[in-house]
C-alpha cells in the first residue's frame, strides 16, 4: 500500500505513461534479441529460453532499478555489453564441453555475482568518480552513442540484411527493401515534425503510429505483408507464454545446488568485468540524462539499485543489464519526467509479453529503427562546433572528436577509458594554464595584526622589501612546479626572508614537495629561513599537509623552515627581526609612564600628572576579557605593559577572528570613545597587561580645564586611527589587485 501511495503521489504527468510505453516498445524487442543472442550460443534449441530470459530481464530491471534508484527518466534493460560478455562466456563453456544445462546455471550465477559486485561498488562510494568527467568528454560520448545508434539502425531502416555494415547498407541500393524505406521514412518524418505540430502526444508515439499506418497502407497491395510467416518486415512472435514461466524458474533453482564452489569462484573474474562494463554503461547514461535535463543523479544509489535489479533478474531466469541509452532517450523524448516512467516500462513489458504478444508482433522493424535514428540525431551535440571559433577552445573540440572516434572505431568502453585519460589532461592543462601565485607582495606592503609605534613602522617600511610574500593557490603538482620554481629562484638569491602562504592551496604532490625541499636547501646555504603559513592538517583532498611535509623531509628539526598558523603571524615574526627588537616577555617589561608614550611626547609633567590622576590603572591577567562586542562603556585604554588581542566577526559570521594586536605604548578602544557607539569588537589580554583607562566623562572634565591637552589627545588619537585606516585600505587595495 505504501508503494502504491508513493507511486500515485509521484505520477503527476502523462509524459511518464507515454515515456514508459514508448521505451518498452524499444527495450522489449532489443531485450529479446539480446537473450536470443546469448542462449543461441549454447544451442539453437535454447533460443526460446533466450527470448524468455530477455523478457524476464527487461521486466525485472524495469521494476527494480527505478524503484530503488534515484535517476529520473532512466530506463534499465538488458544491453549490448551484457550480451557480448555473456555470449562469449557461453561460447567458451561450449568449447570446454560443459553441458548446456550447466551453462544456463553458470550464466545465472554469473549474473548474481555481477549484481553483488555492483552493489558493493555503490556501497563503497566509487560511483562518485563519474562526476569528474568534464563536458567535452560527456559531449563526445553523447554524440558517439548517437552516431552508433544511427549506424546500427540504418540496415533495419532500409531493409538490408541485419549483418550488413551501415556504410554498405547505405551505399548499396541493391540491398534495400523499398517497403522498409517507406515505412522508416514515414516514421522519421512524423517523429521529427510532431513537436512542431502538437505537444499533447509524444513524437515517439506519433512516429510509431505513422510507421504502422504506412505498413498497413503497403500491405493493402502486398499479400506477403499480411502474414507473420517469413515476414522480415515486422518483429514477429516473441515466443513467450505464461505457462512456461514458472516451470523454467523452478527448474533452474532446483539444479543450482549441483554447482561446486570452485565453479562459482571461477566466475568472479568474468563477473568483475561484466560489473565494470554495466556500471560504466549505466553511469554514462545517467550523465547524458543529467546533461540533457540539467539534473543531477546519485551514482552510488544508482549502482546499488542496478546491482539489486541484476540479482533479481538473474534469480528469476532473466539476463542482467544496465541503464540503456536508446530506451532512456526515447523515454525522455516522449515527455517522461520522473523515475515512475521506468516502473511503468517494466509493467508494460510484462503486459506486452503476456497480453499484447500478437499486437507487438506486427510492429514494423523499420519503424523502431526510424525511432532510434531520430533519438540518435537528437543525441548528437552540435554545441562543440563553436569551440572551433576560438584558439582557446580548439583543444576541447579535439577532445570531443577523439572520444567520438574511439566510440565509433573501437568501442564505447574504450571511449570511456580515453575520456578518463583526456579528463586528466584537461585538468593538467587548466592547472598549468593558471598561475599558482595569487599575489606577490613584500612585508612593507602588508603588516601583521600587531600595530607598532611609528618609529618601528618607518623602519619596517625601509627594510620590508627584504622579505617577500608569495600567496599560493590551486594545486602544487608536477605540472605547476617549474613555474613556481622559476618565480622563486630570483628571490632565493636576493631576499632575507621568503614567506609562502598556503591558505588557498588545494593539493600538493611529491614533485612539488621535492621542489620545496630544493628551495629550502638553497636558502639554508645563505642562512635564510623559509617561512610557511596556513599549513593545514586537512586539505580538500583529505591529505594532512603538515604531516605530508614532515614525511617528505621539508619540515625537520632545524629552524630553516618555520611554520606559522596564519600569514599575519609569519609577518609579525619577520617584523620583529627587521626592527631588531624581539618581543620581551610581559613580566620583564617595565610599565610605561604617560610621559614615555608617543601620544604625550613634549607635554608638561604637571598637565600629564593631572591627566594621570583622572585615569584608572587596571591590571588584567592573560586570557581575560577587557571588554566585549556590544558593550556600552566609552573608555580609552592605553597599554603600559603587555599586549592585547582584538577579536571581531568577519563577513557576517558570528565566529570571532583575530584582527589586531596592540602592544606596549599603543592604545585601543578609540572608535567607541570617539563616536559614542557600542563596541564593535572584543578585547582579550594576550599576556598579563597593565593599562591606563580614561573614561569619556573624565575626558570631558579634562577638556574643561586643559583644552589644549584635550585637543592634542584627540588629534593624536585621530591621527593614529587615520594611519591605521590608511594602512588597512592600502592592504585591501593590494589584495584585490
Amino acid at each position: 500500500m505504501i508503494f502504491l501511495s508513493t507511486l500515485s503521489a509521484k505520477f503527476k504527468t502523462p509524459g511518464d505513461f507515454w515515456g514508459g510505453l514508448a521505451s518498452m516498445l524499444v527495450a522489449l524487442p532489443a531485450s529479446v534479441a539480446f537473450g536470443v543472442t546469448i542462449y543461441s550460443a549454447i544451442s539453437p534449441s535454447y533460443a526460446v529460453f533466450g527470448a524468455l530470459a530477455g523478457i524476464l530481464g527487461a521486466a525485472a530491471l524495469g521494476l527494480i532499478a527505478p524503484t530503488f534508484g534515484g535517476t529520473d527518466r532512466l530506463i534499465s534493460a538488458p544491453c549490448a555489453p551484457a550480451a557480448a560478455v555473456l555470449s562469449a562466456f557461453a561460447i567458451e563453456l561450449v568449447k570446454q564441453g560443459i553441458a548446456p544445462s550447466s551453462i544456463v546455471l553458470l550464466l545465472t550465477v554469473l549474473g548474481i555475482l555481477t549484481g553483488l559486485i555492483q552493489m558493493f561498488i555503490g556501497f563503497l562510494g566509487a560511483g562518485r568518480l563519474i562526476k569528474y568527467i568534464p563536458y567535452p568528454v560527456v559531449s563526445g560520448y553523447l554524440s558517439g552513442v548517437g552516431l552508433i545508434i544511427i549506424g546500427s539502425q540504418l540496415p533495419r531502416m532500409v531493409g538490408a540484411p541485419l549483418d550488413s555494415m551501415w556504410w554498405k547498407a547505405t551505399l548499396s541500393p541493391a540491398l534495400w527493401d523499398v517497403r522498409s524505406l517507406v515505412i522508416g521514412g514515414a516514421t522519421v518524418m512524423a517523429a521529427l515534425l510532431a513537436p512542431k505540430l502538437t505537444k499533447a502526444i509524444p513524437s515517439t508515439i506519433l512516429g510509431i503510429l505513422a510507421g504502422v499506418l504506412a505498413y498497413v497502407g503497403l500491405a493493402y497491395n502486398d499479400a506477403t505483408m499480411t502474414t507473420l510467416t517469413d515476414n522480415k518486415l515486422v518483429l514477429g512472435a516473441l515466443g513467450a507464454s505464461g505457462s512456461g514461466y514458472l516451470d523454467t524458474i523452478t527448474g533452474r533453482w532446483a539444479e543450482i545446488g549441483d554447482l561446486k564452489l570452485a565453479q562459482i569462484a571461477a566466475l568472479f573474474g568474468s563477473a568483475l568485468t561484466l560489473a565494470a562494463l554495466l556500471s560504466i554503461d549505466t553511469l554514462k547514461t545517467c550523465v547524458v540524462i543529467d546533461q540533457m535535463t540539467r539534473t543531477r543523479h546519485d551514482p552510488n544509489r544508482e549502482l546499488f539499485a542496478q546491482g539489486l535489479a541484476n540479482i533479481t533478474s538473474s534469480a528469476i531466469g532473466g539476463i542482467p543489464g544496465a541503464g540503456t541509452m536508446g530506451a532512456s532517450m526515447v523515454n525522455l523524448s516522449s515527455g517522461a519526467k520522473t523515475r515512475i516512467s521506468g516502473i511503468i516500462e517494466g509493467v508494460m513489458v510484462l503486459v506486452a509479453a503476456l497480453a499484447l504478444n500478437a499486437f507487438i508482433a506486427w510492429i514494423p522493424v523499420a519503424t523502431l529503427a526510424g525511432i532510434l535514428i531520430v533519438v540518435g540525431l537528437r543525441m548528437i551535440d552540435t554545441e562543440p562546433l563553436r569551440f572551433l571559433e576560438s584558439r582557446a577552445t580548439v583543444f576541447d573540440f579535439a577532445v570531443v572528436a577523439v572520444v567520438i572516434g574511439f566510440a565509433l572505431m573501437v568501442s564505447l568502453i574504450a571511449a570511456s577509458a580515453v575520456g578518463v585519460a583526456l579528463s586528466i589532461l584537461l585538468f593538467v592543462r587548466e592547472q598549468v594554464g593558471g598561475s599558482v601565485v595569487r599575489h606577490k607582495t613584500f612585508v612593507n606592503q602588508r603588516s601583521s595584526t600587531w600595530y607598532r609605534p611609528e618609529a618601528e613602522m618607518r623602519l619596517i617600511a625601509q627594510r620590508g622589501d627584504k622579505a617577500v610574500i608569495f600567496e599560493l593557490q590551486g594545486s602544487l603538482f608536477f605540472g605547476t612546479t617549474y613555474e613556481l620554481y622559476a618565480l622563486l629562484e630570483p628571490e632565493i638569491k636576493t631576499r632575507d626572508y621568503i614567506i609562502l602562504d598556503l591558505r588557498r592551496v588545494q593539493s600538493v604532490d611529491i614533485t612539488a614537495a621535492h621542489m620545496l625541499n630544493l628551495v629550502r636547501d638553497m636558502l639554508r646555504e645563505r642562512g635564510v629561513p623559509l617561512l610557511l603559513s596556513n599549513v593545514r592538517e586537512q586539505l580538500p583532498n583529505g591529505r594532512n599537509l603538515l604531516e605530508f611535509f614532515r614525511q617528505t623531509g621539508l619540515i625537520d628539526d632545524t629552524d630553516t623552515v618555520q611554520v606559522f598558523k596564519t600569514i599575519e603571524a609569519a609577518i609579525e615574526w619577520v617584523e620583529d627581526r627587521l626592527v631588531g627588537d624581539l618581543e620581551k616577555p610581559a613580566q620583564e617589561e617595565t610599565p610605561l609612564r604617560l610621559q614615555e608614550m608617543d601620544l604625550f611626547q613634549g607635554r608638561k609633567d604637571v598637565t600629564l600628572a593631572d591627566l594621570e590622576g583622572r585615569m584608572k590603572q587596571l591590571s588584567v591577567k592573560s586570557g581575560e576579557t577587557i571588554y566585549t562586542m556590544g558593550d556600552q562603556e566609552r573608555e580609552l585604554y592605553l597599554i603600559r605593559r603587555g599586549a592585547v588581542r582584538i577579536m571581531a566577526p568577519i563577513s557576517g559570521s558570528r565566529q570571532l577572528h583575530h584582527i589586531a594586536t596592540y602592544g606596549r605604548g599603543d592604545f585601543f578602544g578609540g572608535l567607541a570613545f570617539l563616536d559614542d557607539r557600542a563596541r564593535s569588537d572584543t578585547a582579550i589580554a594576550s599576556t598579563d597587561i597593565d593599562l591606563f583607562v580614561l573614561s569619556l566623562d573624565q575626558f570631558n572634565q579634562l577638556a574643561d580645564e586643559h583644552k589644549k591637552l584635550a585637543l592634542v589627545l584627540l588629534m593624536a588619537i585621530s591621527r593614529t586611527l587615520a594611519q591605521r585606516l590608511r594602512h588597512a585600505d592600502g592592504e585591501r587595495t593590494l589584495l584585490h589587485v
